[in-house]
């Protein structure tokens, strides 16, 4: 072989390596959880989970929204929706972990979770996403727009808690958005944090001819400053998911 060709084999070789290490260290994020983070059909919008505009935070690495509307732990271990997510994940990759809104209902057979259960599936969770080299991310559930005298009601009290309990227990990173979010809720006040959810005006939208008010979902509004939260607080962890954040520096 040539001098030439020998020089040219090895800096193919070099450049094919250093690609390999890249795409190798490039983690996907895989979000699981409820209706406040999942993608929506054409026809809920402008309804938005915060995972949707979640997405378009980093360079380079994927993220596959998992998040299904009326889920919780238990019922998203039982419909085989952890199961499919499991069997895609590598080494470094992440897991962000955002349920409570249907487990903490005792109305809502089939989704509903003690505390002890609920406490059991998040370590469930943990555990298996370690066992296949990722990385675990607990969030405590968003908040509603629940107001009573003016001052906003934390509903997620209890669970938001045992979630804080497991990943403290767990060693596991935690973004607390019970509490970020209910602080932005109650910086915008009663009136003006309507336009953070799904709340529409008679004939204001095609596909809530009747109106909405909801205070539980989100429109594309509310979606993004959540998202925005979820991104707060990754910049402040350790986690070296950060690196890969768009214009990070900002």
């Amino acid at each position: 072989m040539g001098c030439t060709k020998l020089i040219s084999f090895l800096v193919l070789g070099l450049g094919c390596m250093a690609l390999g290490a890249y795409q190798a260290e490039s983690p996907t994020i895989y979000l699981i959880g409820d209706s406040t983070c999942a993608d929506k059909s054409v026809d809920s919008y402008p309804e938005t989970g915060w995972g949707t505009p979640f997405k378009y935070f980093f360079d380079g690495v994927p993220v596959e929204n998992h998040a299904k509307n009326g889920r919780s732990t238990k019922s998203f271990l039982e419909e085989g929706l952890w199961e499919k997510v499991k069997e895609r994940l590598k080494p470094n990759d992440y897991v962000f972990i955002q349920f409570g809104h249907n487990d903490e209902v005792p109305t809502k057979v089939g989704r509903y979770t003690t505390p002890e259960e609920y406490r059991n599936n998040l370590s469930r969770y943990i555990q298996e996403t370690r066992g296949h080299g990722s990385f675990p991310v607990l969030l405590t559930p968003v908040t509603r727009r629940s107001f009573e005298e003016g001052k906003l009601k934390n509903t997620h009290e209890q669970y938001a808690q045992l979630v804080r309990d497991v990943a403290n227990e767990l060693n596991v990173p935690l973004i607390d958005m019970t509490k970020k979010s209910m602080d932005l809720v109650e910086s915008w006040g009663e009136e003006k944090s309507e336009l953070l959810y799904l709340h529409l005006e008679q004939g204001e939208h095609p596909n809530y001819p009747n109106g909405s008010e909801d205070n539980t979902h989100f429109n594309e509004l509310g979606a993004r400053k959540m998202a925005q939260l979820v991104l707060e607080g990754i910049r402040s962890s350790d986690m070296k998911l950060k690196s890969f954040i768009v214009n990070q520096s900002k």
